[in-house]
């Protein structure tokens, strides 16, 4: 199979699809990679790098979409890149389409087949390629939070651990996954109270043994995010719902009761975020506020950190490209459920039904496009 490497475009997006070393991995198998010239300088892999691992390099992103039978990517393709995407091409990549009607909309009319890393499972029911970015994000939120947080930031002026005498900041996580989970690694290692508020009872009894009752954990209700976030020096907005919208858990109204200078990250805005007052943001541009509270809602938050993201990234997709490539796609999904699940567009028919329900478009079951009886 040729593979395609696009140089990434979307705001201060450094990161790339794969290190160096995947590629070797891919040319080993006897594969071809065609790989952008310059799409690994921002996460510090020079051309040399991929020439040595067996690409071949293209001096341009339409040389690469046009030749690759799979375009292996880092983010969604943006209004830029619409045009090279054609029928039948395998587009392997975050897509995040719940909150994004105009790409979905390109790819069912390119009939492009859109695999998105953030909906294939595993056979625990995990999120395998979802997670590494998620661990990013959720440590990032942290030390983004406690730089904006700072009078110069445009926070309260708040230190996040405090010091002798003066309390530490309140930090309030809404949401106990892998994004939640990192953030009060990091909150609690640099002083915070931090709580904690998740639906489920059992999660949060874990999180309760994992911090050793250092973190308060909160049933989530409507009640007791308001009351959580009347206190707090930094929201992280860490709800995931796979696939799906995220549901708005911190309304405008409540903002009326934050404290003026607190900070939100709302780590959940490639899903359209949790907070009622999120929209994206970009790295070159990356808070507003309202009501008096500070919004930090970049939507690619690890291309921050583009070298440790690329590492991690490519360690989980690496193995899904490799049989991507071996098997092509049909043979791949029919023998991995968990990669199946990730088929978000197929033949220009939507096939994710949290996207569909988000959208209010038609929702097509993939088996019955391939005549699979289930």
């Amino acid at each position: 199979m040729i593979v395609g490497l696009p140089r990434e475009i979307k705001d201060n997006e450094y990161r790339v699809g794969l290190v160096p070393a995947g590629v070797r991995a891919l040319t080993d198998a006897g594969h071809r990679v065609v790989v952008e010239r310059d799409a690994g300088a921002g996460s510090g892999f020079e051309d040399a790098l991929y020439e040595r691992a067996g690409a071949t390099m293209l001096g341009t992103a339409d040389e690469v979409w046009r030749q690759a039978e799979m375009i292996v990517k880092v983010k969604e393709p943006i209004q830029p890149e619409y045009g090279r995407m054609r029928e039948g091409q395998l587009l392997f990549t975050y897509l995040h389409l719940a909150p994004a009607g105009e790409l979905t909309k390109q790819l069912l009319e390119r009939k492009v087949t859109g695999i998105a890393y953030e909906t294939i499972t595993d056979k625990r029911g995990t999120l395998p390629l979802l997670t590494p970015m998620s661990e990013v994000a959720g440590r990032m939120s942290i030390q983004v939070g406690a730089q904006y947080l700072e009078k110069m930031g445009g926070g309260r002026g708040v230190l996040l651990g405090g010091v002798p005498g003066v309390p530490a900041a309140r930090v309030v996580i809404i949401g106990g996954g892998v994004v939640g989970t990192n953030a009060a690694k990091i909150a609690v290692g640099m002083g915070a109270h931090v709580t904690i508020i998740d639906n489920n009872l059992d999660r949060l009894r874990e999180l309760d043994d994992i911090f050793l009752s250092r973190i308060t954990t909160l049933a989530s209700s409507a009640y007791a995010i308001h009351e959580a976030v009347s206190h707090a020096d930094l929201i992280i907005g860490a709800v995931l719902v796979p696939g799906a919208a995220a549901p708005k858990l911190v309304t405008r109204g409540m903002l009326k009761d934050v404290p003026n200078g607190a900070v939100i990250v709302d780590v959940a805005v490639d899903q359209g975020g949790c907070i009622e007052t999120t929209h994206p943001t970009t790295h070159s541009n990356p808070t507003f506020y309202v009501e008096g509270v500070l919004h930090y809602c970049v939507a690619n938050m690890p291309g921050a950190v583009p070298r440790t993201s690329t590492f991690a990234l490519t360690n989980a997709t690496l193995p899904y490209v490799l049989r991507l490539a071996r098997h092509g796609f049909l043979a791949a999904i029919a023998s991995d459920e968990g990669l199946k699940e990730g088929v978000n567009t197929y033949a220009g028919k939507l096939t994710y039904e949290a996207v569909a329900t988000a959208q209010g478009l038609e929702y097509t079951r993939l088996d019955a496009l391939l005549g699979v009886a289930k």
